[in-house]
C-alpha cells in the first residue's frame, strides 16, 4: 500500500496540482494583505474614517466598541466589514486569474485551417473532391 501511495504521489499531475495549491495559498495571502493593508485603509479614510474590520452587528443587544471586544465577551456578531474585505479579495483574485488565462490563450498557437479537400462544381454547385475532373452528379467536365 505504501508503494502504491508513492506511485500515486509521484505522478506528474499530482505534483503539479500540489505546487499549484501551495502557490495559490501564498497568492491568496498576498491578496488578503493587499486588500486589508493597502486598499481598505484609504477607502475607509475616504468614507469618513471607517475601519471595515470593525463593521459588525452585535446580536446580543449589547453595544461594543470593536469587534475584538465583542468576540472577547463571547457575543454573537455578524461581521459584514470582514465580509466586504473578503468580497474584494475574491474580485481581485478573479480578475488576476482572468488576466492570466487571457494571456495564456493569446500565447497558444492558433490552429492552422486544414487545406480544403473539396471544391464546388461550377454547374450544379455540388461539393466534389478537389482532384475531380468530372462532376459525379451532373457529369460536367471540369477545367483545370
Amino acid at each position: 500500500m505504501i508503494n502504491e501511495f508513492k506511485e500515486f504521489a509521484m505522478r506528474g499531475n499530482v505534483l503539479d496540482m500540489a505546487i499549484g495549491i501551495i502557490l495559490g495559498l501564498a497568492f491568496g495571502k498576498i491578496i488578503t494583505s493587499l486588500v486589508n493593508d493597502i486598499i481598505m485603509p484609504p477607502v475607509g479614510m475616504l468614507l469618513g474614517g471607517v475601519d471595515f474590520t470593525n463593521l459588525f452587528i452585535s446580536l446580543s443587544g449589547v453595544s461594543y466598541a470593536t469587534l475584538a471586544d465583542a468576540q472577547a465577551a463571547g457575543a454573537p456578531t455578524i461581521n459584514y466589514g470582514i465580509f466586504f474585505n473578503t468580497i474584494i479579495d475574491f474580485l481581485i483574485v478573479a480578475f488576476v486569474i482572468f488576466l492570466m488565462i487571457r494571456q495564456v490563450n493569446k500565447m497558444k498557437k492558433k490552429e492552422e485551417a486544414a487545406a480544403p479537400n473539396t471544391k464546388g462544381c461550377p454547374y450544379c454547385k455540388e461539393e466534389i473532391p478537389i482532384a475531380a475532373t468530372r462532376c459525379p452528379r451532373c457529369t460536367s467536365e471540369l477545367g483545370e
